[in-house]
């Protein structure tokens, strides 16, 4: 077929979609289901055609082992000729196919299938219209029309439960959620199955991933166009833009459809299952194949390593890991890691702090328990300065008592504890103690986890939680409830969601507690089901837990019973536009003080929430 012929076939995307939505508006659902289904149908075929031709031309002009300036750039000139023509000889001319980025939202959101489901409605084709109604649903799960209509389409008659089919479903991850599902029924020899289908659909996604990020790149903030820059500074900024989108495929293929977030540690758990499953079927090179590649994403993981030794015991060899690393995957290997501070982490700073329990010993990763962070006397100050500062739901927008009606909750922050004492009404000595030993665990944090740089304030809160006379008998309720710092968590789907109104922004927690004399309030994680306790820390003057703020280690605090329990907590992020405003403002105060300054206007206190 000569590109002439092809350019009669495929309209813009962009262009057949806003007919189908003037058709609808115009009650013409005839043209609704024509137009719609014709730009749904182009969209794929440009996006397909992109990446047919990125990929070919790059197989077509590789870069050789000799490599220079020119030949560098012989290379780039043939793979951008190859790629336009290519393009053109199927699409036509590139220009005709540009889209504005609120088009493509839609297209992304599923919107399309929301105009077809009501078009079929009206056409009197049930089956369709739930086909389309299921689409849409699948990534907007909030809507509730749409579920309402789901319901009373099951009812209708003509329609069976295959009509629900995802249209749009990504197949890495269907096999992976049906692998998962036939693995936990025991059927171990159809999950392997599917879960290498998974594999192999998930790189072939990836590959298509990377290849749609050679396409034009949104520059935050200019345009690089309208300014006079080198050669090698456009260059070097539009592949920087490239990696970042290549850098974000990882996320991408990651996230359901509709969701924020990636589903935790997505790609190494498909290694993870499979190594179960093959044990299970006694496939013993197969199983230490996946553990071995496991590893490669979780270095030094515990029980992993345990089977391994189990594996190569049995077989009598050593094995290696499958080799998912190409061009292609080098990165996502360091992206999924964690920091192999899992066992071990650094130093403590401070001479008098001791390590109690690491991250295996409390049975998770990313944690840390430890002792003789602040002495008792400065246990006994800072408690001194929380009855005197502290207010009931201080930094709860008025909540008197925001996680539950059985305890009193009061709180400060470290700037309204300074602008008191500066007020004389409490001894200045106290309010720096609690601005010094909040720094004090900054650095701590900052060392133990090996952070390469700087950890930030995102929020500190002097905070005690005391029991009300009364009310405690039969208590079922926790002090705080099980969540996580920065996401959503999600026991029933077990994920925690990255999104609003979470912060996201935050990185590491920490509490450092103030006195252990009180009924209750230990301190648990939790599985992500919100109700496996994997370990509890009983408070104590001068202990400080220490942990990364995301899903992986949802907590709470158990019900206050009898007494009060004060700590300070603390979190902290590595993003310096989230840097806690107050606490830059406390810096000003103390820089100020140190040099003798007269303290100006007065302060405005603006507490922020907390998970």
């Amino acid at each position: 077929m000569d590109s002439t012929t092809r350019l009669t076939v495929l309209e813009p995307y962009d262009l057949l979609y806003d007919n189908a939505v003037q058709a609808f508006y115009n009650n013409d659902y005839s043209d609704v289901v024509r137009f719609m289904e014709g730009a749904l149908s182009s969209y794929t075929e440009v996006r397909r055609t992109r990446v047919r031709c990125r990929l070919g031309c790059q197989d077509q002009h590789p870069f050789d082992a000799s490599f220079s300036d020119l030949v560098f750039f012989d290379v780039v000139l043939k793979r951008a000729a190859c790629m336009n023509k290519c393009i053109e000889e199927i699409l036509g001319s590139q220009s005709v196919h540009k889209v504005s980025e609120d088009v493509v939202q839609d297209f992304q959101r599923r919107i399309p299938y929301n105009y077809l489901q009501l078009a079929y409605q009206k056409l009197k084709q049930p089956d369709k219209a739930a086909a389309a109604a299921h689409t849409y649903f699948q990534a907007n799960p909030e809507h509730v029309e749409m579920g309402q209509n789901l319901e009373q389409y099951k009812d209708l008659q003509g329609v069976k439960e295959d009509h629900f089919v995802d249209r749009e479903a990504r197949p890495h991850q269907h096999s992976f959620t049906a692998a998962v599902r036939l693995y936990d029924k025991g059927d171990y020899e159809r999950a392997i199955a599917l879960f290498e289908e998974a594999l192999v659909e998930y790189y072939k996604a990836d590959v298509e991933c990377r290849a749609l990020c050679q396409w034009p790149q949104r520059f935050e903030g200019y345009d690089y166009l309208r300014y006079r820059y080198s050669l090698h500074e456009v260059i070097s900024d539009h592949f920087t833009q490239v990696l970042h989108c290549e850098h974000e495929c990882v996320r991408d293929l990651a996230t359901r459809p509709g969701r924020l977030s990636p589903m935790e540690n997505y790609l190494p758990l498909h290694y993870d299952y499979l190594q179960f499953a093959y044990f299970q079927g006694k496939l013993f090179t197969e199983a230490l194949q996946c553990a071995l590649t496991y590893l490669l994403f979780h270095e030094g993981e515990e029980f992993v390593t345990d089977n391994v030794d189990y594996y190569r015991e049995v077989l009598g060899h050593n094995g290696k890991p499958r080799e998912i690393s190409s061009d292609h995957h080098g990165g996502d290997v360091a992206f999924f890691k964690y920091c192999s501070v899992i066992c071990v982490g650094g130093p403590l700073v401070y001479d008098s702090v001791k390590l109690v329990q690491n991250s295996a010993a409390l049975n998770g990763t990313q944690r840390v328990l430890l002792d003789h962070v602040i002495s008792e006397e400065e246990c006994s100050d800072l408690r001194h300065l929380a009855h005197a500062v502290t207010m009931a739901g201080d930094g709860y927008r008025g909540r008197m008592s925001p996680h539950t009606p059985n305890e009193k909750f009061e709180g400060a922050t470290v700037l309204k504890t300074l602008q008191y004492g500066y007020e004389g009404r409490v001894p200045m000595r106290s309010a720096r103690l609690f601005y010094d030993i909040s720094e004090r665990a900054r650095r701590i944090i900052e060392s133990y986890f090996l952070l390469n740089s700087t950890l930030h304030f995102s929020y500190t809160h002097l905070v005690c939680r005391t029991a009300i006379t009364g009310q405690q008998d039969h208590r079922n309720d926790l002090s705080h409830p099980i969540h996580a710092d920065n996401c959503l968590l999600d026991p029933e789907a077990n994920e925690c969601w990255k999104e609003p109104p979470a912060y996201t922004y935050r990185d590491y927690s920490a509490l450092l507690y103030l006195n252990g004399d009180f009924e209750g309030g230990e301190f648990i994680f939790t599985e992500m089901d919100a109700k496996t306790v994997t370990a509890s820390v009983k408070p104590k003057c001068g202990r400080m837990v220490g942990f990364s703020s995301g899903g992986e280690n949802p907590h709470g605090v158990k019900a206050v019973t009898n007494g009060q329990r004060c700590a300070v907590a603390l979190w902290f992020t590595l993003d310096p536009l989230f840097r806690e405003l107050e606490r830059l403002q406390a810096d000003e105060v103390i820089q100020a003080l140190d040099t003798q300054s007269v303290w100006g206007q007065g302060l405005t206190i603006n507490p922020k929430d907390e998970l």
